[in-house]
């Protein structure tokens, strides 16, 4: 009954969102010198409904920032870029701005801030404020007022929802000026988004471009909470056979030795799988459980400063910070296919696993009051616009073998395109540049992207 009620509500109030506010318009960002990766942008901030089947309600702001296509370009449209997460702000994608200009040659690109992330609205507008103690992050003070005003106001709550999320990116996009072609691309998260908003609004689009397609939501194997298994089975493919054995003699070595105390958190099995992101850094463990083995912890002193240098490039400090109130919330609520779940469980699932996630264990008795699957959950769009899927066979956030098979039946709602990348990890503009540019320049160009790629060595 419920979900009956919500299908009408949306759909009876879709027309009124279009017409709900006057195009807002973009000035100079008030950051953009401060770095060459922001220079020229422009930057806005857009009021949506709370809800938006109630939308002469509540309203909170959306940040939304614009890189206009360099003047030395025919201008050819504009491409809005979803970023990852879920808690991700647009600012994630800031790094590889290069990169997409390069794929979208003489688009704008568009990034906004999900709600509940960047400097859009927040879940916990106090605790998650700049001059917090811990910024946009939470100090461990904040944590208890936090959740509390989570349950002080389960309605404003459940609004931070993948559908309202869905929801704000057609209101943002009707309010687009009309000229050229418009162009979606999500990457993991974003691809679900990406895809509720083809179900709940009417997007204009001439193109979509999924990078880390997530698994069907109704997966039974590939949801988050059995994401150990997902990045034990990439780190095996990546570290081979041989690299295997090596490494199961390493960790079998005594408690006190000494390599021990020079891997953050202290568990190789974590930092490993921290690594399968980073192609470059990933392809150094053959060497490492080597090095290791006789007794040499110096290539693991090495990647360990790199990997946090890496870090630092994501474009995900200060302010920036995933927003861990909307992981929480959309993951317990939406992307956990065992609620249940217990710490007996995530133990015994970790105990032969070789790389180990932190997520199933973040996911036991998650504190925040999840909200009810609406009805779009685990459904696909009607239609698809011409559509492009780019996806690595090494992905350890998303499952290439899950991509596939949500590829196979989005396929039956438009034509699409699948290119898979060799080796490839998450977020190819970043990890596989040259492989990521020529696939999307082809589908933008009205081609056909090769079906598969592989990525230069790094030198």
């Amino acid at each position: 009954m419920f979900r009956s009620a919500l299908c009408v509500a949306l759909l009876f109030s879709l027309p009124t969102l279009a017409h709900a506010a006057a195009p807002a318009v973009p000035s100079p960002c008030e950051d953009a010198e401060t770095s060459a990766q922001l220079h020229g942008s422009l930057c806005m901030t857009v009021p949506v409904p709370v809800h938006h089947a109630a939308p002469e309600g509540e309203s909170i702001p959306l940040f939304v920032r614009r890189f206009p296509a360099p003047a030395s370009v025919k201008r050819r449209g504009e491409v809005w870029l979803l970023s990852g997460g879920p808690g991700e702000a647009g600012a994630s994608l800031y790094p590889t701005i290069a990169t997409y200009q390069r794929a979208f040659p003489g688009f704008d690109l568009v990034i906004p801030d999900h709600r509940g992330t960047g400097r859009s609205a927040r879940i916990c507008p106090q605790q998650e404020a700049p001059d917090s103690a811990d910024g946009t992050g939470l100090a461990g003070s904040e944590w208890g007022p936090c959740i509390g005003a989570m349950y002080a106001n389960v309605p404003r709550t459940a609004a931070f929802s993948t559908t309202e999320a869905a929801q704000d990116l057609g209101l943002l996009m009707s309010q687009r000026p009309a000229d050229g072609q418009v162009l979606l691309y999500g990457v993991s998260y974003g691809t679900q988004l990406a895809l509720r908003a083809l179900q709940v609004t009417s997007l204009p689009l001439d193109g979509l471009v999924l990078d880390g397609l997530v698994p069907p939501e109704r997966t039974e194997q590939w949801d988050l909470s059995r994401r150990t298994a997902l990045v034990d089975e990439v780190g095996r493919q990546a570290l081979g056979e041989a690299g295997v054995a090596t490494y199961r003699r390493v960790l079998a070595a005594p408690a006190d030795a000494p390599w021990r105390t020079q891997v953050p958190g202290g568990d190789l099995r974590r930092f490993f799988a921290a690594l399968l992101s980073f192609p470059t850094l990933r392809d150094r463990m053959p060497q490492i459980v080597q090095d290791l083995s006789n007794g040499d912890a110096r290539s693991l002193d090495t990647t360990v400063t790199d990997w946090k240098a890496a870090l630092v490039r994501l474009g995900q400090g200060g302010n920036n910070q995933p927003a861990l109130p909307l992981v929480m919330l959309i993951s317990a609520s939406e992307n956990n296919a065992r609620p249940g779940l217990t710490k007996d469980t995530v133990e015994a699932e970790q105990k032969d696993a070789l790389f180990v996630s932190p997520i199933p264990g973040l996911l036991v008795g998650s504190p925040v009051p999840a909200y009810p699957k609406d009805a779009w959950f685990g459904q696909s769009p009607k239609t698809l616009p011409r559509t492009l899927v780019v996806h690595g066979t090494l992905d350890p956030n998303t499952a290439y073998a899950g991509a596939l098979e949500h590829a196979a039946t989005l396929a039956k709602a438009g034509p699409l395109q699948f290119h898979t990348v060799e080796r490839g990890a998450h977020l190819l503009p970043l990890v596989a540049p040259s492989c990521f540019v020529t696939a999307v320049q082809a589908f933008v160009d009205g081609g056909e992207a090769a079906a598969r790629c592989a990525e230069p060595a790094s030198p």
